[in-house]
């Protein structure tokens, strides 16, 4: 009964219509933690380059957008059957302008009696430390090496902060969510 309020039969003259309101597509995509892990059982390191630079690629596209992802976790991301990466978690995110980027502060002598794990400065609701992303991002030595060599970039509290003067300053970089060789334009031609 749900379905009958969106979708409408439209009898015309000449032929009738079937017109659909609302449609939700989804593709199947394997969560990136699991394809990782899969490749990295097999020895798979091309696999695992290939997964890490288009996560980091889909990053990237999101921070274009004025999107925080908030949870850059991999289990976050799926990848589909083309190996292109896809945040699919929501519930965290928050536009890249309402952010604070910094930059981890050094321990001093004072603060070298705090145990490991306890934090010695203070954090505001929106600071983000991107530096802390690496402990639960590469724990994987082949992730890691693929993430350094292509993305080390997203540790560095200045990448951030750039993006977010250019966002702030109005540019607005084009997106192009495929290679051009799947793109409309190329397959045309």
């Amino acid at each position: 009964s749900s379905c009958s309020k969106h979708i409408e039969i439209n009898d015309g003259a000449r032929e009738a219509e079937l017109v659909i309101e609302h449609a939700y597509i989804e593709r199947r995509m394997i969560p990136l933690n699991i394809h990782l892990k899969e490749a990295d059982a097999a020895g798979d390191t091309a696999s695992i380059e290939r997964a890490v630079i288009e996560y980091g690629n889909a990053l990237k596209d999101l921070i274009a957008a004025n999107i925080f992802p908030g949870d850059m976790m991999w289990k976050n991301f799926g990848i589909t059957r083309l190996g292109k990466v896809v945040f699919y978690d929501y519930d965290e995110i928050e536009y890249i302008t309402d952010c604070n980027f910094r930059r981890v502060p050094p321990r001093d002598d004072q603060t070298e009696e705090l145990g490991p794990g306890q934090v010695w400065f203070d954090v505001g609701a929106k600071d983000v430390f991107p530096e802390t992303f690496g402990p639960f991002l590469l724990g994987n030595a082949r992730v890691r090496q693929a993430f350094m060599k292509h993305h080390a970039d997203l540790l560095d509290p200045g990448f951030w902060s750039d993006n977010k003067q250019r966002i702030l300053a109005g540019e607005m970089p084009d997106i192009f969510p495929y290679d051009v060789q799947r793109r409309f334009g190329f397959l045309r031609r």
